[in-house]
């Protein structure tokens, strides 16, 4: 036996180590000085666990994790698609992970972040971005703060804003931060904006404009889109736009040539990077030539002499986000862009579409459709007519079982029992089919066997909770 092992085996005053920690050997006078006495460990309790008992924990908890990387992710309104490697690969390389915000303007950098605007500019239509805004929601509050120091450099006060009832649930969130108080307007039976209603709220007076999503939650195309902008122009409003939902129309159908004059974008949605888990997240803000004084600054500006930055806007709204936003995000969706190019992000829209009506014809046979035309990435199911009053929670729970995620449930609150599903363009038609094998195998147990689905999941590590008890009576604390 060696030196080495022997003095594992040593009994240091008879007691065996259990830990195997080796014994300072720095001088401990004036510890106390440093430490006070009472905050000093005696022990360290490690757990004397073998380091394949540890490897196993941890793998086991891994493989309970579900992500775009372990199957088919539909979550409706959230374009939950697989992020290629090769952005994390460019996002870790040197040149951006050793820089430091705080030292001098580094021309690499910024000429990223100048390029990437241009590119998004291109896409939308749009004349000017912002790249600070930390995720959606924070991209549409300074599109409203834009609107609102606009008006207000004019000296006309506007204090509303319209908001279908199928806009995503941020909108009006949004719009109260920004000071407004919120016009709501029904969709008609084709989940679309009725004109009249529109026109009717913009004879109020007060009305700053609309944020509209189109496609909008129910995953349909509003056909009446540049009748809506013109309605709301023509009563001296802004139309802002919801890039939530952009990733059917890359390359298809730019905000601008809709009429939108703000739009915020998603690149942890639209342009393949990673989301889900609070972040991180980027929602760069668009305008049209008239609103790029009232962007946040510092702006960016190619000179002959590089890339500078310009804060000497008097109308900017100003800064909202430390530096120049989450720079790691942008990288990603800016190599995402340059790899596809603009045929490829033109097939991505493409094939998100194809794919959703895929799935939206195949499951329409068993599953109730409230919203039965032609959808963009996303469409909208509900538990209405399903068997022995299977709910959509029921359903959600079951998919789980199979070990797939469930789709987006209970919105849009316009549909009751909503289940809306999402396929991105990532996923492949055998994918697509093994989705509809599983809705239909737990339709069919809903017919048969519906303590299955109001049981479930059954073989999940965490079951089904109480929520009415939970939410009645939380738990706090341990």
């Amino acid at each position: 036996m060696s030196s080495n092992i022997q003095l594992i085996f040593e009994k240091e005053n008879e007691t065996t180590q259990k830990n195997f920690v080796p014994k300072m050997d720095i001088e401990q006078t004036g510890l106390n000085e440093i430490l006070p006495e009472n905050l000093q460990r005696k022990d360290l309790p490690i757990p004397n666990i073998p380091e394949i008992e540890i490897v196993r924990h941890f793998i086991k908890l891994s493989n309970r994790n579900y992500g775009g990387d372990t199957g088919i992710y539909p979550l409706g309104s959230c374009t939950m698609k697989y992020n290629p490697k090769v952005n994390e690969t460019i996002a870790k390389l040197s040149g951006f992970t050793h820089v430091h915000p705080l030292q001098e303007e580094n021309q690499g950098c910024l000429e990223l972040l100048y390029h990437i605007s241009r590119q998004l500019g291109e896409i939308t239509g749009m004349d000017g971005f912002t790249l600070q805004p930390a995720a959606g929601a924070h991209g549409e509050l300074v599109g409203l703060l834009i609107m609102k120091k606009f008006f207000e450099s004019r000296g006309v006060k506007k204090q509303k804003i319209i908001i279908p009832d199928s806009a995503h649930g941020t909108n009006p969130a949004s719009a109260k931060m920004a000071g407004f108080s919120i016009i709501e307007l029904t969709s008609n039976e084709f989940g679309e904006v009725p004109l009249d209603q529109l026109e009717f709220a913009m004879q109020e007076g007060d009305v700053a404009g609309i944020m509209l999503t189109n496609p909008n939650t129910l995953g349909v195309f509003d056909r009446q889109i540049k009748e809506i902008t013109r309605i709301v122009h023509d009563n001296g409003g802004l139309c802002y736009y919801d890039g939530a939902n952009l990733n059917p129309m890359l390359g298809i159908c730019r905000p601008r040539d809709m009429g939108f004059d703000i739009v915020h974008l998603n690149l942890h949605k639209t342009f393949s990077t990673p989301h889900g888990g609070g972040g991180p997240g980027s929602g760069p803000v668009g305008v049209v030539k008239e609103f790029i004084p009232f962007l946040p600054k510092p702006c960016l500006i190619s000179t002959e002499k590089g890339i500078i930055c310009r804060e000497d806007d008097d109308l900017s709204i100003g800064r909202i986000k430390a530096f120049w936003g989450n720079f790691g995000v942008i990288i990603r969706a800016y190599a995402y862009i340059l790899a596809l190019g603009a045929e490829g992000l033109k097939k991505v829209g493409q094939i998100a579409v194809l794919n959703a009506n895929y799935l939206r014809i195949l499951l329409q046979k068993k599953f109730n459709l409230p919203f039965n035309r032609i959808c963009q990435h996303e469409f909208v199911l509900s538990d209405q007519g399903m068997p022995n009053e299977v709910s959509t929670e029921d359903i959600a729970k079951r998919i789980l079982d199979y070990g797939m995620y469930a789709p987006t449930i209970y919105f849009p609150l316009i549909v009751p029992g909503a289940l809306m599903i999402e396929p991105t363009e990532t996923e492949s038609k055998q994918s697509l089919d093994n989705f509809v094998e599983v809705m239909n195998n737990i339709y069919e147990e809903a017919r048969t066997h519906p303590e299955l689905l109001k049981n479930a999941p059954q073989n999940m590590p965490v079951k089904r909770l109480d929520a009415v008890t939970a939410a009645r009576k939380p738990i706090l604390h341990d």
